[in-house]
């Protein structure tokens, strides 16, 4: 089958860390005999190339000097500081439907899959009307909350889109609920998950609880409001005369300064790390007694889209703990699979990490039953036979569809 995933960006070399849980669904795809291949934006005018073996095809909207509205930072970001990015979705919408459209008509796909439906079911539709293709889009959640809090006038424009794909995914129940709440129509709930290997069958980590260390607590995010971060120093300041404990925190963002502040006020050991290689996460994770994702709703009505930080930590049996959020309940069964806190919450925070402390079996038993979920729920196999099945049902609702098929 041969499949192409419409998205606003995607790596451009080994450096670049663009949703790596894609990158990995994409080579799954192609190790499974499926020609899956990716339409994209040009980043300063660079053109067509291959990436970890996958074909990556990209289309020019402006000019090379500021051609620059994805990949290094969010869209939203850099419309939020200049006036010539906010008039640049423009051209990046309307060259990104010729280009398509142009691919489709020169190549045959079996699937057009969208990545970010706002605005991308465009280019959907684009890919449709050069072919009769059948079209999947999936949902991420952030997009939707977008148009419900700050964009409502775009809510016909979901409706429209979800009315002519054929296929309408969520990567969690929250996200479906949402989509649901906009258009009733049937979604497929498929999560992505961890890219990173784990420790297999390796034994969870003794605690650190009654061997005069401190318990080190592990978060893996950006630095940003929705990601909670504040609420897990506040919590660890309130443990301070019951279980003695240090946070490592990897990641980078704009609360770095603001966070580190609160730290030292507080007086709590926070190792703050940058993105870090994949060698120096791989330790961190083997040397972390629990991980830790305070995630809450922002300012902006933004929330934990999933939470692939706690299948990283589930792939370590390292028991995890979060906040009640966004897809993160998909993850974690309360009380079976993890803890689950209310956000915003610094005392909840702190009573739910000095019970996992203090108690090194029921730790353990989390931990063991996180790394089953992740396995029957959250696997590679799992996933990509769902993409399977959603493609195919696609496929099957438009019979005179492109013929080629593997």
């Amino acid at each position: 089958m041969r499949i192409l995933h419409l998205v606003t960006a995607f790596p451009r070399d080994e450096r670049d860390i663009i949703a790596p849980w894609l990158v990995e669904l994409i080579k799954r795809q192609r190790a499974a005999g499926h020609d899956a291949q990716v339409f994209t934006a040009s980043y300063h005018g660079s053109g067509d190339h291959r990436f970890a073996g996958i074909p990556v095809h990209r289309f020019r909207y402006f000019f090379a000097r500021w051609e620059a509205l994805t990949h290094d930072e969010s869209a939203a970001d850099r419309m939020r500081r200049s006036l010539l990015y906010r008039l640049m979705p423009a051209p990046f919408v309307i060259a990104g439907m010729v280009a398509v459209w142009r691919l489709c008509r020169r190549e045959r796909y079996d699937v057009i899959h969208v990545h970010w439906p706002v605005p991308l079911a465009l280019w959907g539709w684009a890919a449709r009307r050069a072919r009769r293709i059948p079209v999947v889009l999936t949902f991420y959640g952030i997009e939707l909350r977008w148009v419900t809090r700050s964009l409502p006038f775009l809510k016909g424009f979901v409706r429209w889109a979800c009315r002519w794909a054929d296929r309408v995914v969520a990567i969690s129940s929250a996200t479906a609920r949402e989509i649901r709440e906009l258009v009733e129509v049937p979604v497929d709930v498929i999560p992505y998950t961890t890219p990173f290997p784990g420790r297999g069958d390796a034994p969870p980590r003794a605690l650190a609880s009654g061997d005069g260390r401190p318990v080190t607590i592990l978060f893996v995010g950006r630095l940003v409001e929705l990601k909670g971060l504040a609420y897990l120093i506040e919590a660890a300041a309130r443990l301070r005369d019951r279980v003695p404990a240090r946070i490592v925190a990897i990641g980078i963002g704009p609360e770095r300064e603001r966070l580190e502040a609160l730290a030292r006020e507080r007086n709590i050991a926070v190792d703050f790390r940058n993105k870090v290689p994949d060698a120096e996460l791989h330790l961190a994770f083997l040397t972390s007694d629990v991980l830790v994702l305070p995630s809450i709703i922002d300012a902006r009505g933004d929330t934990e889209g999933l939470g692939v930080a706690l299948l990283d930590a589930m792939s370590y049996c390292i028991p995890v703990i979060a906040s009640r959020v966004g897809g993160i309940p998909d993850i974690i069964e309360d009380g079976v699979s993890g803890l689950l806190v209310p956000p915003a919450d610094p005392q909840a925070l702190a009573d739910a990490i000095e019970r996992v402390a203090g108690d090194p079996a029921f730790a353990r038993r989390l931990a063991e039953a996180g790394r089953d979920r992740l396995r029957t729920r959250f696997s590679w196999d799992v996933i990509t036979t769902k993409w399977d099945a959603v493609y195919r049902v696609a496929s099957a609702a438009l019979p005179s569809a492109s013929s080629s098929r593997s």
